[in-house]
C-alpha cells in the first residue's frame, strides 16, 4: 500500500503540475494591468470553466489522499485501510484521466503541447491509471461494496460529533424518510412532526455562537457537525429535512460580518429556536446570479425603507417570518453591487402555496409558489413587494453596512455553499444504499443484479464518487473551523453537486424501469439531485465567476 500511495501522490502531481501550467497561461491572458479582466476571462470562458472543473476533482482527490495519510498513521483494520485506498486511488486515475481528456481538446488555448500530457499516460503513472480504471478492479470494487456500507471519515471528526450524527440518522430513519415520499408526490408543506424534534434539538442554532443562544463555540467554529447534521437529513429528504438549516445558516453568517451588536443580539437568539423562521430573497426574475443588475429598490422615508420590486426562488418564504432581503440602496447606477444594502422584511408565517399580508402603513407583500420537478416541501415563491415597509432597525449593519450588503450577503453564502456540498453528499447517499439493496435483491436472467460485471462496476464507481465527495467537504470543513476554505468551499460545492446528478442517475439507471416510477425513492433521489448544480450559486457563474476568477488572480 505505501509504495501505491506514493505512486498515487506522484499522479496526483504529475496532473497538478500541467493543470497549473494550464492556469498560468490562461492566467496571462485575462489579467489586465495585474488584475483579472471580466471581458477578457468572458472570452474564454469554456478553458476557464473546464479548469474549474479539474482544480474541483484535483482537490477532491487530494483530500482523499490526505485522509489515506492520516488513515495509515492511525490504529486502523487493514481491511478499512485498503477499502479506502482502492475508492481513493479509483477516483484519482478517473480524474487524472479526465483531465487529459478535457486538456487535449484544446492543447492550445492551454498553452500545453502534446509532451506536456506525457507524464499522465506514460511510466508508472499511466500503469496506476490504467490499473485502477480497468474492469477487473472495478469489479472487484464493485463486489465489495455491500460488505462497506457507510464511509464516515471518523478520523476528521470527534465523539461528540460522531454522537451528534447517530442522533441525526436516528430522526432521518425513523422520523422523516417514511414521510418523505408523500410530502414530495403531493407537494406538501413539511409537517411539524419533522420540525419540532428539530427545534427540540436545536438545529437552527448550529451555526450562532453560544453567547447568542446558538450551540456554536464563541471561540470557534464547528463547519463539521453541520455538515453532519446537514448530510444525515438530507439522507432522509432533501426538500423536507436536508434544507432547512441553510437559510438560517446565510442568515446568522451575515449577521456576523455585518450585522449591528444590537441586530446580532436580537436576532441570532431568535434564529436558534427558529422562532420566527427565515427565507433568503435574493435573486430577481431577470438578472440571476447577475447581482450589480440587480433592480430591486428600497427607498428611504421617514423611519426605515419602503421595498418594492419582485423576487423570486425565495424558498421558506411562506413558513417564514422573516426575509433577508438584498436591495438596491443607493440611487447611482454606477455603484453595481457596491449599491446593495440587506435588509430584513418581517412578515406573517403561512401555510401553503399562496400568501399575502398588507401592512398598517399600506404595504403589501404576495407570493405564491413555484410548481417544480423536485425538492419539494420548502415551496420557493416568487415574491413581489409593494411599498413595502422595513424600519431602520433592519438595515444590516444599520447606516454603516449601506451599500455592503453585497459583501455580507457573501459571507453568509460561504457557510451556504458547503451546507450544499454536504445535502449533495446526503442524497448520495440515499441513493446509493438503495442502488446497492436493490442489486442484491433484483434476479434478472437467473441471477441477481449484483453478480453482473456491469452492475458491480457501476456499484464502484459509485462508491469512488460519494467516497471522494465526502473527503472534500470534511476537509473544507476542517479548513472553515480555521478560518480557510473559502475557495475550497466553492469548489466542493461545484463538484459535490454535479457528482449527485451523476450518482443518483446511476442509482435510477440499475433500477432500470422502475427507477421511473413515483413510487421508487430513487426517482425522487434523482429529481432533488438536479437543483443542487442550480442554487446557491449556478454552477457556470460559480465556475466562472467565483473559481476561475480566483484560479486566475
Amino acid at each position: 500500500m505505501e509504495s501505491t500511495l506514493a505512486i498515487a501522490l506522484n499522479a496526483y502531481n504529475a496532473a497538478d503540475e500541467v493543470v497549473q501550467k494550464a492556469i498560468g497561461h490562461l492566467r496571462s491572458q485575462v489579467q489586465v494591468n495585474g488584475r483579472v479582466s471580466l471581458p477578457e476571462l468572458d472570452k474564454r470562458q469554456l478553458p476557464s470553466f473546464e479548469l474549474a472543473w479539474c482544480a474541483s476533482e484535483l482537490t477532491a482527490a487530494k483530500a482523499s489522499l490526505l485522509y489515506l495519510e492520516d488513515l495509515k498513521d492511525a490504529p486502523t483494520d487493514a481491511d478499512v485501510l485498503q477499502w479506502e485506498s482502492r475508492l481513493a486511488f479509483v477516483y484519482l486515475a478517473r480524474t487524472v484521466s479526465r483531465i487529459q481528456s478535457r486538456l487535449m481538446q484544446r492543447l492550445s488555448e492551454y498553452g500545453l503541447s502534446f509532451s506536456d500530457l506525457q507524464p499522465l499516460h506514460e511510466g508508472e503513472v499511466g500503469e496506476f491509471c490504467q490499473t485502477y480504471q480497468s474492469s477487473s478492479e472495478l469489479q472487484s470494487i464493485g463486489q465489495q461494496v455491500q460488505d462497506h456500507k457507510r464511509d464516515h471519515v471518523t478520523l476528521w471528526t470527534n465523539e461528540e460529533q460522531e454522537l451528534m450524527r447517530e442522533t441525526f440518522a436516528r430522526l432521518a430513519d425513523e422520523v422523516v424518510a417514511p414521510l418523505a415520499e408523500e410530502i414530495h408526490r403531493h407537494d406538501l408543506d413539511i409537517p411539524d412532526s419533522i420540525i419540532n424534534p428539530l427545534l427540540e434539538m436545536g438545529i437552527f442554532g448550529l451555526s450562532i455562537p453560544e453567547q447568542y443562544g446558538g450551540l456554536c463555540s464563541d471561540d470557534h467554529e464547528d463547519t463539521i457537525g453541520m455538515i453532519v447534521a446537514t448530510e444525515e437529513l438530507s439522507r432522509g429528504s432533501l426538500g423536507a429535512a436536508g434544507s432547512l438549516i441553510t437559510r438560517p445558516e446565510i442568515l446568522a453568517r451575515a449577521l456576523l460580518a455585518g450585522g449591528t451588536e444590537e441586530q446580532k443580539a436580537h436576532w441570532l437568539p431568535k434564529l436558534a429556536m427558529g422562532d420566527p423562521f427565515c427565507a433568503v430573497a435574493v435573486t430577481e426574475p431577470n438578472y440571476g446570479s447577475d447581482v450589480a443588475g440587480m433592480q430591486f429598490r428600497a427607498t428611504k422615508v421617514e423611519g426605515g425603507w419602503r421595498l418594492n420590486g419582485v423576487k423570486t426562488w425565495c424558498t421558506f418564504g411562506g413558513k417564514a417570518g422573516v426575509l433577508l432581503v438584498l436591495a438596491r440602496t443607493e440611487s447611482d447606477p454606477d455603484l453595481g453591487h457596491k449599491g446593495l444594502s440587506l435588509l430584513l422584511a418581517e412578515k406573517p408565517s403561512f401555510q401553503g402555496h399562496e400568501f399575502t399580508h398588507e401592512q398598517p402603513e399600506g404595504g403589501q407583500i404576495t407570493g405564491r409558489a413555484i410548481p417544480t420537478i423536485g425538492y419539494r416541501g420548502m415551496h420557493s415563491f416568487e415574491t413581489f413587494f409593494d411599498n413595502y415597509f422595513v424600519p431602520d432597525s433592519h438595515l444590516i449593519g444599520g447606516e454603516g453596512g449601506r451599500g455592503r450588503g453585497f459583501y455580507y450577503m457573501m459571507a453568509g453564502f460561504s457557510g451556504g455553499r458547503i451546507q450544499t456540498a454536504a445535502r449533495a453528499i446526503g442524497v448520495m447517499q440515499a441513493a446509493v444504499d438503495d442502488a446497492r439493496t436493490y442489486a442484491s435483491e433484483r434476479s434478472i436472467f437467473g441471477q441477481t443484479l449484483d453478480q453482473y460485471g456491469l452492475t458491480q462496476v457501476k456499484l464502484a464507481q459509485l462508491a469512488a464518487q460519494l467516497s471522494a465527495a465526502r473527503k472534500l467537504t470534511y476537509h473544507v470543513g476542517r479548513l472553515m473551523n480555521e478560518g480557510k476554505g473559502q475557495m475550497e468551499a466553492s469548489l466542493a460545492k461545484l463538484l459535490t453537486c454535479r457528482s449527485a446528478e451523476e450518482v443518483t442517475r446511476e442509482a435510477m439507471q440499475i433500477y432500470g424501469g422502475m427507477g421511473y416510477a413515483e413510487e421508487t425513492n430513487v426517482s425522487r433521489f434523482f429529481v432533488d439531485a438536479r437543483v443542487l448544480s442550480i442554487f446557491e450559486g449556478a454552477e457556470e457563474v460559480l465556475a466562472l465567476r467565483v473559481i476561475a476568477r480566483q484560479l486566475f488572480s
